[in-house]
């Protein structure tokens, strides 16, 4: 499968559809900020540029901070695919990134989104 399409879409278009999604289930959008900026290690003013400017999401994770070593923790199904099956490394951080915002928006508590200890 050539993923190619999706890694040059620039994330200021993405981001807001993560936005839309999480806040159309009664979520906002500094959750949103805080599940991402958990994932990849960017800061909030980092997040705020990269939503401003022209990188594409492939440099989006690529240049990521430091992607959260607890994010291994995600599993299940993202369109029907299970994110801990994918081969791909890349693709497998974006669906991460859509897992953890189908958690979101489907009203589950923050820390176990952010997989903290009970």
């Amino acid at each position: 499968m050539d993923h190619n399409k999706v890694y040059q879409m620039e994330f200021a278009a993405i981001y807001p559809l993560l936005v839309n999604k999480a806040v159309k289930k009664g979520r906002t959008r500094e959750e949103v900020d805080e599940v991402i900026c958990w994932l990849t290690g960017y800061t909030g003013t980092d997040l705020a540029e990269m939503a401003e400017g022209a990188v594409t999401y492939e440099e989006f994770f690529l240049k990521a901070p430091h992607l959260n070593e607890n994010r291994r923790l995600i599993t299940g199904k993202v369109c029907g695919v299970s994110v801990e099956a994918i081969s791909e490394p890349l693709m497998q951080e974006i669906r991460y990134l859509d897992k953890l915002v189908d958690e979101l928006a489907k009203g589950r508590p923050m820390e176990k989104i952010l997989r903290k200890p009970v």
